[in-house]
């Protein structure tokens, strides 16, 4: 079945509303790996209940559409599908709890060609349910390996946002092996991250980190290279150029820019994150 153009633009994802709590934004984070030291303050900010800070990217985990693309009617092969970019914008600090509703939508669908892919871009804004606020705008890029050819207009080329000259800054993130089975609790229940089984269909060794896992932890990483505060994060997007296996350790290049900074990741010389860019709330 050919990919159905038409029915994506047309989808109701209609609007999921979600409560969270502390256990949550607290579950998020040791997601992302903080308190691997059990007595780093800067960590227990974001894990003790008492006085806790929500990690701003918590967000793009909440009122999820979840594996909706899976449906016949689209005609996307789902098995060659790969989650590719992820972009955020975060106006508003979220609370320890509250009630979001989410809106999603289908922007664009570009053709890179037979044999050569679509891009489709999913936009969702998540909102405060109470006052109407706005806590994020997510832009989620996915790469239908399968699907090119189908008529559609070509993919836009975009300059790098990667300055051509020595990084300014360099950080190691070391990943749990457990990493993805913990991430997994914040809402995506894929088994390509829990299941070996699913990992070896799909061409992996053994289950894969999050593409959102590694997204988070790099929001992380480069604030704190650079001295800025996790929790003021304004913005953050990424493209996802490699497979993390849980364990491995990301070795993030941070440049400083005008509005915040461009990052890349790399597992030795193997390239994990790339187009990376971030800023924060001035204080």
């Amino acid at each position: 079945m050919a990919i159905n153009p038409d029915a994506l633009f047309a989808h109701d994802f209609a609007a999921p509303t979600q409560s969270y709590g502390p256990r949550d934004a607290i579950l998020y984070a040791l997601g992302l790996g903080l308190g691997h030291d059990p007595v780093d303050q800067a960590d227990l900010a974001f894990l003790n209940e008492t006085r806790l800070r929500v990690l701003p990217t918590f967000a793009v985990t909440l009122t999820t559409p979840g594996m909706w693309i899976r449906d016949s009617r689209f005609g996307v092969d789902f098995g060659k599908l790969v989650h590719f970019e992820q972009m955020a914008w975060f106006p508003n600090p979220l609370p320890p709890s509250a009630d979001v509703t989410g809106e999603a939508r289908v922007i664009s669908l570009t053709d890179r060609g037979e044999g050569k892919g679509a891009v489709l871009v999913l936009e969702r804004t998540i909102r405060d349910a109470a006052s109407g606020a706005t806590c994020c705008t997510l832009r989620q890029t996915l790469l239908l390996r399968s699907d090119g050819g189908f008529g559609g207009p070509p993919a836009p080329r975009t300059p790098s946002v990667i300055p051509h000259r020595e990084a300014d800054a360099w950080t190691d993130v070391s990943t749990s092996p457990r990493s993805a089975l913990i991430y997994r609790l914040s809402g995506d229940w894929n088994p390509l991250h829990i299941a070996p089984e699913t990992a070896r269909r799909a061409g992996f060794d053994k289950p894969i980190l999050h593409g959102l896992a590694s997204y988070g932890m790099a929001g992380l990483a480069v604030s704190r290279a650079l001295g800025q505060d996790p929790a003021a994060i304004t913005e953050l997007g990424c493209r996802f150029s490699g497979i993390v296996t849980p364990g491995e350790t990301l070795t993030f290049h941070v440049w400083k820019t005008e509005t915040g900074a461009s990052f890349r990741a790399f597992s030795e010389t193997r390239k994990l994150l790339d187009e990376g860019r971030i800023a924060w709330r001035k204080s």
